[in-house]
């Protein structure tokens, strides 16, 4: 079988970031998915299923009631390495193009004080595995990386 895309991108190279990971047709409609790498793989720490359910809670909630993209999130979720998320986007878009949006995302997540939500068990299938306190410390490492992110971390290494 042939090696899929995610994995011929070097992650020897890869650092924190946003990145667009490929982009697909669906007849006339193209669907982008973004890489949003929080660590450093295989250098730094991954990060613990609380916490990554945490923020994919707050993630999901917050993209799906943004005004402008409300309509265009496919899906938000983590990525089995535990080094970052997937954001699924309906249109051909770039890093910059949605670097606003992901960003604001994170500093939700970076300040978010109140309940969870969906952290309950009629709303979830795991609601006890949450770590608010580790979401927002991840939320903020990643926004304040965003805010000033370098072009280099805009576009997979080679």
């Amino acid at each position: 079988m042939e090696k899929i895309t995610s994995f011929t991108i070097d992650h020897i190279k890869l650092q924190p970031g946003l990145y667009v990971s490929r982009k697909d047709k669906i007849g006339a409609e193209t669907v982008t998915t973004f890489d949003l790498r929080l660590t450093s793989p295989n250098e730094e720490p991954v990060m613990n299923t609380a916490e990554i359910h945490t923020m994919e809670h707050l993630a999901a909630t917050y993209l799906r009631n943004d005004p402008l993209w409300k309509d265009k999130v496919l899906y938000f979720g983590p990525m089995g390495c535990r080094t970052g998320f997937y954001l699924l986007l309906a249109g051909d878009l770039s890093s910059r193009d949605v670097l606003p949006l992901v960003s604001a995302c994170f500093r939700f997540i970076a300040d978010f004080a109140d309940e969870v939500p969906g952290a309950s068990s009629k709303d979830c299938g795991n609601y006890l595995d949450m770590n608010l306190p580790m979401a927002n410390f991840w939320g903020k490492k990643y926004a304040n990386l965003l805010e000033n992110c370098p072009d280099d971390r805009l576009v997979y290494p080679d």
